[in-house]
């Protein structure tokens, strides 16, 4: 049985990801592959408790190397319980979110710095790694409205500051020129249409899909 890919999708607060990993995921079920959309932290109902905790709450309850240690925990069992499994069964696994966005929080945000995020990464991930991940890109206050009219009480980190998510906005913008190959930046500021066609030609393009 050929085994799935692993895509990603990431980027700051309201960038529009879960709306573009429906389409996607339904783009790619008309291709005839079998899909499973999932998120993180979460996916799987232990990381689920662990989501809980990180995005609601006082913006401070967290110190922020306790923080990334959350997200791992909550990685370890959405790898063991979702993502591996499904890969080996020849399932295409879309997940909105992954590492990069510990990184991008915690290692730029939160200041731990990217040795720190790289080490939790080899020891509780490993050598595994997204086969590609999307970046959607948003300017700051773009981002930030979108996700305030949103309103689902999932709003720890979006209180978090202008500051802090514009160093998420050029940690995304890092990421995406050290791993070119895995990684593509897509302007996420045009219609849901729009965004949607640049991502398809984006995963046609990369993984020699003969997507519309």
């Amino acid at each position: 049985m050929p085994h799935g890919k692993f895509l990603t999708f990431e980027g700051g607060e309201g960038a529009g990801k879960s709306t573009q990993i429906g389409l996607l995921a339904d783009a790619l079920g008309r291709h005839g592959l079998t899909v499973h959309t999932t998120r993180e932290p979460g996916g799987c109902p232990s990381a689920e408790e662990v989501r809980r905790l990180l995005v609601t709450g006082a913006a401070e309850r967290w110190d922020p190397m306790s923080e990334a240690l959350l997200h791992f925990a909550a990685r370890r069992e959405h790898l063991r319980a979702v993502i591996r499994p499904n890969l080996l069964a020849g399932t295409w696994v879309v997940s909105d979110r992954f590492a990069d966005s510990t990184m991008a929080y915690q290692g730029y945000g939160h200041g731990l710095g990217r040795p720190t995020i790289e080490a939790l990464y080899k020891l509780v991930v490993g050598d595994f790694a997204p086969d590609l991940t999307l970046i959607l890109d948003v300017p700051v206050d773009t981002g930030l409205a979108r996700a305030a009219a949103r309103r689902d009480g999932e709003d720890r980190y979006e209180r978090l500051g202008a500051d802090f998510h514009a160093r998420l906005r050029d940690a995304f913008h890092d990421i995406a020129a050290r791993e070119p190959v895995r990684c593509a930046l897509i302007d996420a500021t045009g219609s849901v249409e729009a965004v949607h066609a640049a991502i398809v030609k984006t995963v046609a393009a990369r993984l020699g899909l003969p997507l519309p």
